[in-house]
């Protein structure tokens, strides 16, 4: 149990730490201020998960401690999906890959705050509330934008179509499913990609954009295989961390 458990919050906390900077990527790059400080405050509280995770991990799974597990394993060894992993282009997709990823992180919270591993339950309660913001924000702006006129609905479009089949790869299943449903820790990636996909297809129909059919999910990342982008971003992440792993910063 703890080798599936040990997957499951790593998978999370490497997702939200990869997100939180691509998402800082924006800062000062924003369309208008107010996208600079949303995105930069996003990549905060998605960081600070990853770090809250790594915690979890370190305290009662024995993984090490949170800068050298975030900083220090090798590219093979992470679980995050291809879709946090591209780095950013144009608004239209970072907020594309904001909607579809934050509706699911929301999910898999409300979920976990009655998990059966009572450890995790206080922090998935905490996080319920900030990801709740997270979910506005993107719905808000996905409706602006996809009603902004033809150009602008053709961009919000097109995002969806390249982002839906990346944004499957966040429920790729593994061999811990099974254990950890019965377990009652968490409920399988097939029940939360079905609920996910029950919770956005109305906020997309309000939009008026069409769900891409059929979209083959974009997997590997939960195995260890990664996109060509997430290993210079490792690399940068890390660069200041392995200068001197045993300093006091």
């Amino acid at each position: 149990m703890q080798a599936a458990i040990t997957y499951l919050l790593t998978k999370m906390a490497d997702d939200a730490l990869i997100l939180g900077h691509r998402n800082s990527e924006w800062t000062g790059l924003g369309p208008i201020m107010e996208e600079d400080i949303a995105f930069s405050s996003m990549a905060q509280d998605k960081i600070g998960h990853a770090l809250g995770l790594y915690s979890i991990l370190h305290e009662q799974y024995g993984t090490p401690d949170p800068d050298k597990y975030a900083f220090l394993r090798e590219e093979k060894d992470f679980r995050c999906c291809h879709l946090v992993e591209l780095p950013n282009r144009a608004y239209d997709f970072s907020l594309m890959r904001h909607f579809l990823f934050d509706h699911a992180d929301a999910l898999r919270y409300e979920y976990m705050a009655q998990s059966s591993l009572e450890s995790l339950r206080p922090f998935a309660k905490k996080l319920k509330g900030e990801i709740k913001y997270h979910t506005l924000h993107a719905n808000a702006w996905l409706t602006q934008l996809s009603r902004a006129g033809e150009d602008s609905y053709g961009r919000m479009q097109a995002a969806l179509d390249e982002c839906l089949p990346l944004a499957l790869g966040m429920f790729e299943q593994s061999s811990f499913d099974t254990e950890l449903m019965e377990a009652g820790i968490y409920p399988g990636e097939e029940k939360m990609q079905a609920a996910w996909l029950e919770r956005i297809y109305p906020l997309l129909v309000k939009c008026a954009l069409n769900m891409p059919v059929p979209a083959e999910p974009v997997n590997g990342g939960r195995h260890g295989f990664h996109t060509e982008h997430l290993g210079p971003l490792l690399d940068e992440m890390g660069a200041v961390f392995r200068l001197d792993p045993a300093a006091n910063w």
